[in-house]
Order: C-alpha cells, then structure tokens, then sequence
C-alpha cells in the first residue's frame, strides 16, 4: 500500500510557504525569528540558562568551578528527600515572562521548545529516569485551568526524547493554597500529606524523574519524592523549567 506521509522536499516547501504567510515569531517578545519555536537574539539573551557548575545534588549553580560531587552547604546541612534536582533556567523577569503564559496564559504552542530545553538541562537525569511522574494538581485547580501544565512538560519533554509519561502514578489528595508569599517553612507545612502514590501503578524499584514547572524552595517536590519514595522508587530526580534562587547578602 503506498504511504499517504508527505515526500521530505514538499513538507519543506509547505514549511517554507507556510512561513512567508505567517513569519515564525519568537516565543517570548512575538518578534520575527528564522525559525518557529525559538527566541529572538535579544529575549535569548536576557534569559539566564542554568548549567554547570552546580551542586551535584539540587543543582544549585555555583559561582566557580568545584569537584563534580560538591555539594552546597543547604544539601549538606539538610540532605533533601529528592536524588538530583535540575531546572532549565532561572526564575526572574525574563523568564517569569514565558513560564506564566504556560502555566496561566493558555500558551501551550510553548511546549515543544521547553521540551527541548528540558532535556538538555536534564543531561543524565533524563537519560536515566524510567519514567517521567508530573506534580498533579487537585481536581478542582485541573478543572478551572483545564490542564496540568507539569504534565503538560513530561510529555514534551518526552517528545524531545525523554522517558515515557507516567501522568497518574502520583495524586494530589487535597486542594492546597497558594505557595505564594510563603516562606520555606510554611511551604513544607502547607504541602505536607498533600499526595499519595497510585496504588494501581507499579512503583516499587522505578527510577523516576518527577518534573514541575518552577522550583522555589523545593517543598512541593521534596513532599513527592518523599511519597514515592515510601511507595518503593529506587531513585527520584527533579526536572523543572525554572528555578527561583536565593539572593545573596
């Protein structure tokens, strides 16, 4: 049976008119870009992209470069519930503006390109996850918004190459508040028994990645990881797209 999929020259064509009508633009200020999915020169610029050197353990970015198994002083002080943490890119105004037009603004055209910028940040974590778990809302914040934007990651994540999709292996078993405006302690306090593992999915000896949108102080995740991890996990790492960090002095 001849296949009905597009010759590769004639989706190129369609791409290439298809861009003289509607001129990609970027994902974050709508200028003109040379290819859709990407940020202008100048957006990419202000966003602050996050790598190595890091803590080995929560991916805290350090100012210098130290041992690969360094830690900082918060992992050694308090060793989190979680293995690894990594996040994409910093959480300030360039990049506030991106993630809340995904989380609340319905601009899920997003997607595709914090997928990709997901799974370079990721690196081994990605490369070693089982499966990717999404932070899951409570019913009634996944009704009013109609989507869970950290499920929404996993699988553009895993469209980019990531590891398949487990959306239900974790439920959120009440509605918290805000974490807004909270400071650590009262972010631990107001995530605390908050979720629980499926007990219809085979966790016990999984490695999982567990990806949200935004690490703040780390609670909401640290509470996940310490679900799973009581449900069997054999590792848990953190994917997120942003991070917020600390301001020092």
């Amino acid at each position: 049976m001849q296949s009905l999929a597009r010759p590769p020259a004639l989706r190129r064509a369609a791409a290439a008119l298809l861009d003289l009508v509607l001129p990609p633009r970027c994902l974050s200020c709508g200028a003109t870009v040379t290819s859709a999915g990407t940020l202008c020169a100048r957006c990419w610029r202000a966003v602050t992209f996050l790598g190595t050197p890091c803590c080995a353990c929560c991916g805290l970015p350090f100012e210098f470069e130290l041992e690969a198994a360094a830690l900082c002083g918060e992992c050694l002080r308090s060793p989190p519930a979680f293995d690894r943490a990594r996040a994409a890119m910093r959480y300030d105004e360039a990049s506030r503006t991106l993630v809340l037009a995904f989380k609340h603004g319905d601009r899920l055209h997003l997607a595709p390109a914090f997928g990709r910028w997901l799974r370079r940040a990721g690196g081994e974590l990605v490369a070693q996850a089982e499966i990717a778990v999404p932070v899951p809302l409570h019913w009634t914040r996944l009704f009013a918004r109609r989507y869970n934007q950290a499920a929404v990651l996993a699988h553009a994540l895993h469209e980019a190459g990531g590891p398949p999709v487990g959306a239900d292996w974790l439920i959120r078993r009440r509605r918290t508040p805000s974490q807004g405006k909270r400071n650590a302690t009262a972010r631990a306090q107001n995530v605390r028994a908050a979720f629980a593992a499926n007990p219809g999915r085979e966790i016990r000896g999984k490695r999982i990645l567990l990806v949200d949108d935004v690490f703040t102080t780390g609670a909401t995740v640290a509470e996940c990881a310490r679900v799973l991890r009581r449900a069997g996990a054999a590792h848990v790492d953190v994917l997120t797209l942003a991070r917020a960090l600390r301001q020092e002095g």
